[in-house]
Order: C-alpha cells, then structure tokens, then sequence
C-alpha cells in the first residue's frame, strides 16, 4: 500500500491570502520525510490553489513522484506532457464545485472521445495515466477499453455514509470495484474524503496498492506537523490489513 500525500490544501492556505506562504513544495519535502511514497497535485483550471510554479519546482525537487491530477482539457493536458510527471490521473472539473464530486462520466461518447484523446496524447508523452472513476463495473470497463494502465475508485461515498449500513454497503461496492479493476489488468488506487477515521478498511482491501490522501492529513498537520501527520498516516496504512483481519471487526464478504 502506497501513501500519496495530495499537498493541494497547503497551496490553498497560500492562495487565501495571495502570499508566499505556505509552501506546497516544501511541504512536499516534509510529506517524503514523513514516509510519503509520492505527491498529489491538482493543477486546476482556475489555478485556485497549486500554480504553474507550484508544479514546476515540484518537477525538479521531488524525490519519489508526482501524480498530477487534471481535467481532460487540452491546455492542462498540454501542460502535464510538457512537465513530464510520473502519473496523470484525469479527474472531472466543475468551476462551481468546492471539490471532486464524483467519478469522470464514461456513459457518453463525448465524453470517452475527449478523454481518449488525452489518454493517447499523454501515453504518447510516455506518462502512466490513471482515470478517477466510481467504483462500478461500467465505468470501470470503459477505463479498461481506453487502455489506461490504472484507475483510483473514488471513496467519497463510502466517506460520506452515515450509517453502519451504509459504510459496509459503499465498502462492499469499493471491493467489488477493485476486484474486477485487478481482474481487467488495472492497477487500482483509490482516495477522496479517506481520514484517520475511516481510512482502515479500505486500506485492508487487498487489490488496492495506493491511496491518495490529502484534506485530512493537512488538517491535522495545523496541529500536529507535516512529517508527524503523514507518519501516523503511513503507520495506519501499514496496521491495516492485520487489523481488518482482526476479530470482532467487519471484513468485506468475499462470495458476492
């Protein structure tokens, strides 16, 4: 299991102010130091928190990766095979939007068209590309059918039950989508709205190999420090597969 740390809220902290201050990219720095095996990074159209600079220093100092989030629009696009990151993950982008509502839309044409062509243009760039889907089997087929090497399921569902129920129901439907994600040749990663609360059982899903976190981790470095938030986060990540296995806690049925 993988700890991908998005720093996108440190550059948000800056932006309220249109100061220097924080710096993304030394909390990135801070983040590897803490166990991060990568950075996250969302270079929005409307630039409301990473910048351009953001991005490219982060090029140049980063020391184990960068996923660049972006919307499937040629300018981004353009930008991601210029800066040359480890992984492109395409996200859906609404300008009205606080933050990521749900998986991209593969059920139109249009929209598999679009995102096809950045598919190929960043493949062509030799970026590994990652599409951010809901973790169901249609989407997930689509994703297999543009040839993209993995998908990161998107947990903001199951992040936002708030029930027992529910949370089983949405944890249920996060490990059938990774299933067949394996199962069709994907690599699979998931993240949106994962917490030091919630994270365990997605964490223990077997076919999971990467989480991104971001939100919760800069919320509780205000409090605590960068390093020392992203090393309790790493040290869940590690505990849970034995603690999921645990008895007396919910393990997502396998016979379905």
């Amino acid at each position: 299991m993988r700890l991908y740390v998005n720093i996108d809220h440190v550059a948000t902290i800056r932006e309220a102010r249109r100061t220097d201050e924080p710096d993304p990219v030394r909390a990135a720095v801070l983040a590897e130091l803490g166990g991060a095996q990568g950075i996250t990074v969302h270079l929005r159209e409307d630039r409301r928190h990473i910048q351009d600079r953001d991005l490219r220093l982060l090029m140049t100092t980063c020391r184990s990766g960068v996923n660049l989030e972006v919307a499937a629009e040629p300018d981004v696009v353009r930008i991601a095979c210029d800066a040359r990151p480890m992984q492109v993950t395409l996200v859906p982008e609404r300008r009205q939007e606080v933050t990521t509502e749900g998986g991209l839309d593969l059920s139109g044409p249009e929209t598999v068209e679009k995102v096809g062509r950045a598919v190929k243009q960043l493949q062509e760039a030799s970026i590994r590309v990652s599409l951010f889907v809901d973790p169901d089997a249609a989407a997930l087929e689509a994703c297999r059918a543009l040839e993209v090497e993995a998908v990161e399921l998107h947990t903001g569902e199951y992040a936002t039950a708030t029930t027992d129920r529910s949370k089983a129901q949405q944890l249920t439907r996060l490990h059938r989508g990774a299933r067949l994600g394996r199962e069709l040749g994907l690599a699979v990663h998931a993240g949106h709205g994962l917490t030091y609360e919630n994270v365990t059982p997605v964490a223990g899903l077997p076919e999971i190999e990467e989480v991104n976190i971001g939100h919760s981790i800069v919320s509780r470095a205000v409090l605590v420090g960068l390093e020392r938030a992203v090393r309790e986060m790493a040290q869940l990540l590690r505990e849970a597969p034995a603690r999921v296995k645990a008895p007396g806690r919910w393990v997502p049925p396998l016979g379905y």
